[in-house]
């Protein structure tokens, strides 16, 4: 769990990445709204010839802004780190693949390929280990749901059984939850996430 007494003084170093892993949440939060506006404005102007470079600014961006959070999160268990990690490495490859398959078009393949959703499910679900420990630590229970509804929306997408029109909605649902999430976080103590650094192993 969560410790919200402090143990130590926090370093300077402390300070820093506790922020740097809150700036990722921040940012992650932003980005996946913005992407859920642009979805929903291209249903209204499937014409726009920028949609294909405003996903790929916003998908990278997202590709970075949870990397912050994975690079920076503090837990006690330092092989749940090296785990996240790897996922976070996987999810990269998965992009690089997005990248030469769409030959720099993200968008037409994660729309038009039933495995280009799938793709993203990495990222989806490094995501989601951070709001479900930040659900596990301070009760933050709509981490939990949106550790389980992220994943299994691209899931659904990539058979089909939600329409685009259903996936903007669907999205702009997890960016609700996550903005909600990301404003109940980012306020709390900076040692709320630091803890006591001698149970880290």
């Amino acid at each position: 769990m969560g410790e919200q007494q402090i143990f130590q003084p926090l370093t300077k170093e402390d300070k820093v990445t506790v922020v740097i892993y809150r700036i990722g949440i921040v940012l992650s939060a932003v980005i996946i709204s913005l992407a859920a506006y642009l979805m929903l404005n291209s249903l209204k102007h499937p014409a726009d010839a920028l949609l294909s470079l405003k996903f790929n600014i916003l998908l990278i961006s997202l590709y970075i802004s949870v990397g912050l959070s994975v690079f920076f999160i503090h837990l006690y268990i330092s092989k749940f780190k090296r785990t996240l990690k790897k996922l976070y490495y996987i999810s990269i490859a998965a992009l690089v693949i997005l990248l030469i398959v769409g030959k720099g078009n993200l968008l037409g393949v994660v729309v038009n390929k039933p495995y280009g959703p799938l793709l993203l499910i990495p990222l989806s679900l490094c995501l989601g280990f951070i709001t479900a420990k930040e659900a596990f630590c301070f009760r933050l229970t709509e981490g939990y749901i949106l550790a389980f509804i992220m994943p299994l929306y691209l899931l659904l997408f990539s058979v089909r059984m939600i329409s685009f029109e259903g996936a903007a909605y669907g999205l702009l649902l997890i960016a609700f939850m996550l903005l909600f999430f990301t404003f109940r976080k980012v306020f709390m103590p900076l040692h709320f996430d630091i803890g006591d650094k001698s149970a880290y192993t």
